[in-house]
Order: C-alpha cells, then sequence, then structure tokens
C-alpha cells in the first residue's frame, strides 16, 4: 500500500464527514464553519495527490501496513456531533483533536517502520497535517472574529453579542 493513497483516502472520508454534518446543521454559522473544513479537507486532499505524484511509488509503500488502518475515524459520531452542536456552537477543540490524532497516526507509522523512504514520508505527512491544522486553526479564527474583535480601544464589544 502507497501511504499517500492512505492519507488522500482519510482526507476524502474527512471531507464527506463534514459536508454530511454541514448539510445537516440548522445554524448558518456551523453550516459555514462545517463547509470551510470540509473545502479545507479537500485542498489537503489534491495537495497530497500532488506529492504522491512528484515522488517515486517506492519511497512511499507501506508494505506491512494493513488498508483498514486507512479510514477517518472522527472522535463523534455524526449523530453525536449535531447533538453537540445544538448545546455548543464552538466547536474547535473537537476539530483540533482531531487534527492531532492524525498526526499522532502518521508519526506512530513512521516509528512503527523499517523502510527510511516510507518513514520519511509518513514523516513528511506528519508536518503536512500540522500545517494543515494551522489551516483549521485559522479557519475557526475567521469564523469567530465577529464574535471576539474590540469595537472601541478601551471597550470590547462581547457585551452586544
Amino acid at each position: 500500500m502507497n501511504v499517500f493513497d492512505c492519507a488522500i483516502k482519510i482526507e476524502e472520508e474527512a471531507r464527506q464527514y463534514y459536508e454530511t454534518i454541514g448539510s445537516q446543521s440548522r445554524d448558518p454559522e456551523m453550516k459555514h464553519l462545517f463547509s470551510m473544513l470540509a473545502a479545507s479537507e479537500e485542498e489537503f486532499r489534491d495537495q497530497l495527490m500532488k506529492m504522491k505524484a512528484a515522488l517515486p511509488p517506492e519511497q512511499a509503500k507501506a508494505d506491512g501496513m494493513d488498508g483498514a488502518v486507512c479510514s477517518f475515524r472522527p472522535l463523534l459520531t455524526e449523530r453525536e456531533l449535531l447533538e453537540v452542536v445544538k448545546d455548543d456552537h464552538d466547536l474547535y477543540q473537537l476539530s483540533m483533536r482531531e487534527a492531532e490524532e492524525e498526526i499522532k497516526f502518521y508519526e506512530e507509522l513512521a516509528a512503527k517502520t523499517k523502510d527510511p523512504a516510507t518513514r520519511n514520508c509518513l514523516t513528511m505527512l506528519a508536518e503536512e497535517e500540522r500545517r494543515h491544522l494551522q489551516v483549521v486553526e485559522n479557519i475557526y479564527e475567521f469564523v469567530e472574529a465577529p464574535k471576539t474583535f474590540l469595537a472601541w480601544g478601551e471597550f470590547s464589544n462581547l457585551k452586544d453579542l
């Protein structure tokens, strides 16, 4: 199995997950947040496809890796997530934990891999996932910005909300 194929599959499943959640959400802000997260996953998947094309296949092989590990495993099911959304519109911590789990996944695979070229690819995927985590953080800050800016240098507008 190619490690990039694994990563691409995970990102595609994450995109579908966020699109489904977004389509089921009644809150326009949540719809917007989930559509941005889905777009971010799609952009990251495209980036992984370019990386895969740039490297020889033998450098990204993972002979002992089971294809079953190559799936997006969200911390909450769609139903559980929609219940959380009803009570708490701030899903920042959940999104961060999911991205951190993906980083940990690639780092653990890299530690188990004996082939240096494959280990380098997995380490590179972990680094790319860290960059993607930064994108997710930026999306959150963008969506939350209207709630947290100061209307005047001395006073906060947070009581206006």
